[in-house]
């Protein structure tokens, strides 16, 4: 480990490179011209970075520490703030890169992030309360859920098809599924083939329907729900979809304008215009993808 030196704006900027098991982390001093430098590496535990915290935060220096978002989730800057000290979360599609730059190391990755971090040119994600967090996971899992029902579906009017079965009228109804019971093959091996892509369906209705049960079970919890109670007086919102669309954009008053609200979910128009030529095309597909499958 190397000795910090205090410089005269009084700010430490700290990048993180996180991954399950351990932390690298990078440390620029304040100043246009100040030093950025390799830490080390800790673990990644709480206990490590408490004391990690604890031997950066000096008399007189203030820290700003960041790390990409990522599968480790939130939990890193929420013990940072706990501690006293200002984290953020940023967004890796926006971290500037530099064209030809095919070097990638997580001591290199954390550097940058620190320099990024002093230079102003990270932009932040917004961080979920605890209970916005696990309402989120809820609604993601009911999700998962529906694919999994889709793909189950799909998987047994394959194997329908296969076999020459065509049914002619909406299907997964009470009469599709004794057309179901009633079919004939002349392998006996297909009966059970049938059985048991019959029960992976029912079976994924099952956990669809119980995980829309517990939605509507935990939204009374939720510091959220009367916003989703309000989408709901529109029509054609039900509690699901409302529940999604909020699960997902998190609080709206976090964003200033609806231009911002637009541009996060990527409904902005494309242009390419130079000179007199103005040319406007379809929406962009920047921001983050609206949940489907409500």
């Amino acid at each position: 480990m190397h000795r910090r030196r205090v410089l005269g704006d009084g700010i430490t900027y700290v990048g993180l490179d996180v991954h399950k098991d351990g932390i690298v982390v990078a440390v620029a001093e304040g100043g246009l011209r100040g030093e950025v430098r390799d830490y080390g590496r800790i673990a990644n535990t709480p206990a490590a970075l408490r004391r990690l915290a604890h031997k950066l935060d000096r008399e007189g220096v203030t820290l700003r520490l960041c790390y990409e978002a990522g599968p480790c989730g939130y939990g890193i800057q929420r013990q940072l703030s706990a501690l006293g000290q200002e984290c953020i979360v940023v967004a890796p599609s926006l971290i500037p890169k530099r064209m030809g730059d095919r070097v990638k190391t997580d001591r290199r990755d954390a550097a940058n992030l620190a320099r990024l971090h002093r230079a102003g040119e990270l932009t932040a994600v917004w961080v979920p309360d605890p209970g916005h967090e696990a309402m989120r996971d809820l609604v993601r899992a009911r999700l998962d859920a529906v694919r999994a029902l889709r793909r189950a579906r799909q998987q047994l009017s394959g194997f329908l098809l296969r076999q020459g079965c065509h049914y002619g009228r909406p299907a997964w109804t009470k009469l599709h599924r004794r057309w179901l019971a009633g079919l004939k093959f002349e392998q006996a091996v297909h009966h059970i083939v049938l059985e048991d892509y019959i029960a992976a369906v029912e079976a994924a209705q099952d956990r669809r329907d119980r995980l829309t049960a517990q939605i509507a079970a935990m939204l009374s919890d939720w510091t959220l729900a009367p916003v989703v109670a309000a989408l709901q007086t529109m029509r054609g919102m039900a509690l699901v979809n409302a529940a999604t669309l909020i699960a997902e954009l998190g609080d709206l008053a976090r964003f200033a304008n609806p231009r911002q609200l637009m541009a996060y979910l990527g409904l902005v128009p494309s242009e390419h215009s130079s000179g007199a030529s103005v040319k406007r095309g379809s929406l962009t597909k920047a921001g983050t993808a609206p949940p489907a499958d409500c």
